[in-house]
């Protein structure tokens, strides 16, 4: 609907602007082609590198709701970031896991504060004020939060990231919640799945193209170019 918008309002001698995290194939096609002239910023307003996602394997949401249980490698890696002190958020695939994934979880961190969201909670905007309070620490949520949503301090974990529904865009925006502020620019990124994916590896590689392109240009700050 905005792209007929914007079709239907520019001058049929006018210009589009695109601007986006994640541009589509085709126009990153045309990039490579030198057919669309671009500037490409590779670099956040802090100038620290964008986190680099760790890939580490576990079963399905669905079989950790059925076995009452976490893998130890998703736990430890989720116990660093509470005692890092960050905001946790948790993204998994399915509306109707949210729920029994939440009382999972509390049961596993009972010491804090967990809440899940989607885009059928009335309460999500709520939920998410006080997300970025630290009233709540850890959130369970869909890619109703995979972008426009900067909460500072933040780690995110990306579960069933091999699920179809999980693209290299919707990767890339995910972990694009992570590292944003300049009191904690690296963050944490944890894909985590029962395989690997092209989507995964192709987000990843992308996410550090634009780490090694602000490297080259001179862009971060001196201590993280060693």
């Amino acid at each position: 609907m905005l792209a007929h918008a914007a079709a239907a309002s520019c001058k049929p001698d006018g210009n589009f602007i695109y601007l986006s995290a994640t541009p589509p194939a085709r126009l990153q096609k045309e990039v490579s082609q030198r057919k669309l002239a671009h500037a490409r910023v590779p670099v956040r307003f802090h100038r620290y590198p964008l986190p680099v996602p760790h890939l580490i394997k576990m079963p399905t949401v669905a079989e950790c709701i059925k076995k009452r249980s976490l893998p130890a490698a998703l736990k430890n890696s989720i116990q660093t970031s509470l005692q890092r002190d960050a905001q946790v958020f948790v993204f998994v695939t399915r509306i109707a896991q949210i729920e029994a994934f939440v009382n999972l979880m509390r049961r596993i961190f009972p010491q804090i504060h967990i809440q899940g969201t989607s885009s059928q909670d009335t309460d999500r905007a709520s939920k998410v004020m006080a997300f970025r309070e630290r009233d709540i620490r850890l959130l369970v949520t869909t890619t109703i939060l995979e972008r426009g949503v900067t909460i500072p301090r933040s780690d995110v974990f990306i579960l069933d990231a091999d699920n179809g529904l999980f693209d290299e865009a919707s990767l890339v925006q995910m972990a694009g919640r992570a590292g944003r502020s300049m009191d904690d620019p690296a963050g944490r990124v944890v894909f985590a799945s029962s395989r690997r994916t092209r989507s995964q590896v192709k987000a990843v590689a992308q996410i550090r193209k634009m780490n090694t392109i602000a490297h080259r240009k001179g862009y971060l700050h001196q201590q993280t170019q060693r």
